[in-house]
């Protein structure tokens, strides 16, 4: 190294205003001392682009003050410690692996707020089976275009065992609806929004990533480059990205989840038909969306005909028995007959759909947001709202906790992210599981539970409690009356003798 004595990084230390430059040769040596806590380290650590495994570093400036010219130390290797600054012209570089609702938003705030981002989504046209059902808060809040929904469903029609019908959409107000959309026009426009607002969006597939073995070390992430190739069969150029932070948010099959040994959970899958039907059937779902339950459609949760904008979507779900999918998916296409009749199939997709949060979900500066972390609620299965969520609040506690991009973080900047969501949506996942393994095991239990649905109280809880993700229900006397007549119905639906005969469908 030109007559340079190298020494291990470990043995010096950084003043809070000299970074350490490795590899430059004439520049005295410094008195060794010892490194501080990662969590106290104050200034960055330069490696040199030619040996950027070799532990050495010297300081920038000898004990003349002569400072090292800017060719000297381009394309070094940054090494910072937690809470230390970047230098000028340098921002946190953060990897969102997955495009759609989770990684989409997540990448939009951390870019707009002075991140340097990077979004890498394999598919760009997916349409992943999802009912494609989003709250009325979540066109304001997240700043959808009005025209980006295919339908305002104001009336949702429960559909129990025995065909009883029980409208429950009766409470809305004028101007509130459950919005429709497609997956793939809605995960599109996130992506081009993050991008517009300065995101660098990869057309690529993720293949893995190697963690760092140091503290302040980077991520090399490895993918196939799609840019410019379409079709099924391309191969991609393969490419890496060195970056500080990883978000994965890459859906329930999650490849960084892998890579940060996140542990695996239950998951269910979802399997549905897009199909466009006669306009007089079509005209019946303008704004109408329908949830089927019963052993027929599925043992543990419900089945669905929810409408777009030219057809509707006809599928189920199910965890306990997967194999089954086809079966049940059967099953929902003659419950819905009289009402789809005449119908094509245009599209058929299935998906797996996480159940419950994974065991880990940080590992140092990795994190999984959405469907990778398993936030889909029990009971309803909703993940859109809670996806995107899920990333712009991740992305807000980096860009706070990074000073805007100015500072490295750490896990323990990503662990208050986790604190944070769930103390704001951990009651809502406990209630919607505990509803599902109380109403979802028996078709007594969904007789009793389609029953419930006509109950105006449960009707105007359930529906504010969906449309603006604000929990409602604060009077005591209609929660004593709802629990006892809860009670009620079970018993009379699991005490029944002769069930009620099969209702046929208008």
């Amino acid at each position: 190294m030109s007559g340079v004595m190298a020494m291990p990084v470990a043995t010096l230390r950084a003043t809070a205003t000299t970074p350490v430059v490795a590899g430059i040769g004439h520049v005295a040596q410094p008195v060794p001392e010892p490194l501080p806590p990662p969590a106290l380290c104050p200034s960055p650590l330069w490696l040199p682009p030619q040996r950027r495994s070799a532990p050495w570093a010297l300081p920038r400036s000898a004990a003349g003050g002569a400072k090292l010219s800017e060719p000297a130390w381009r394309g070094a290797k940054l090494v910072l410690c937690a809470g230390a600054s970047f230098p000028e012209g340098r921002k946190l570089r953060v990897a969102v692996v997955g495009g759609g609702p989770a990684g989409a938003s997540c990448a939009d705030q951390l870019a707009k707020d002075g991140v340097e981002t990077f979004l890498i989504e394999r598919k760009m046209d997916n349409c992943k089976p999802c009912g494609g059902a989003i709250p009325l808060c979540m066109i304001d809040e997240f700043d959808l275009p009005k025209d980006i929904v295919d339908r305002q469903v104001r009336k949702m029609t429960m559909i129990s065992p025995t065909n009883k019908e029980v409208q429950i959409g009766q409470t809305l107000k004028d101007d509130e609806f459950i919005g429709m959309v497609r997956r793939e026009v809605l995960d599109d426009f996130l992506r081009q929004r993050a991008k517009k607002n300065g995101a660098t969006l990869i057309n690529g597939l993720f293949i893995g990533m190697s963690l760092p073995q140091n503290k302040g070390d980077s991520y090399l992430l490895t993918y196939n480059d799609y840019e410019g190739q379409e079709g099924n069969a391309r191969k991609g150029e393969t490419k890496t990205l060195e970056v500080d932070v990883v978000i994965g948010a890459d859906g329930a099959n999650s490849r960084v989840a892998k890579d940060i040994e996140a542990g695996d959970y239950e998951y269910a899958i979802a399997f549905q038909e897009r199909m466009t039907i006669p306009d007089d059937k079509m005209e019946y779902y303008k704004d109408r969306a329908e949830m089927y339950v019963g052993e027929d459609v599925s043992p543990d949760f419900y089945a669905w005909v929810f409408p777009k904008c030219d057809h509707v979507a006809v599928g189920t779900g199910t965890v306990v028995d997967k194999k089954g999918i086809k079966l049940y998916q059967q099953g929902i296409r003659d419950r819905a007959a009289p009402r789809i009749e005449g119908g094509k199939i245009i599209r058929v997709e299935a998906h797996p759909i996480p159940e419950h949060p994974r065991p880990w979900r940080v590992k140092d500066r990795s994190i999984l947001v959405g469907d990778a972390a398993g936030y889909v609620t029990k009971c309803s299965g909703e993940g859109i709202y809670f996806a995107a969520k899920s990333g712009r609040m991740c992305a807000e506690t980096i860009v706070k906790n990074s000073q805007q991009g100015a500072r490295m973080i750490d896990e323990a900047d990503l662990m208050e992210h986790l604190r944070e969501w769930d103390g704001k949506y951990g009651p809502t996942y406990l209630v919607l599981d505990l509803l599902q393994k109380v109403f979802y095991t028996s078709d007594a239990a969904r007789e009793s539970f389609v029953e419930l649905c006509e109950e105006e109280y449960v009707q105007k809880v359930t529906f504010d409690s969906y449309l603006y993700k604000t929990v409602q229900g604060n009077d005591p006397v209609g929660d004593l009356k709802l629990g006892w007549k809860t009670l009620s119905s079970l018993y009379k639906f699991n005490n029944q003798k002769t069930p009620d005969p099969m209702r046929t469908l208008a």
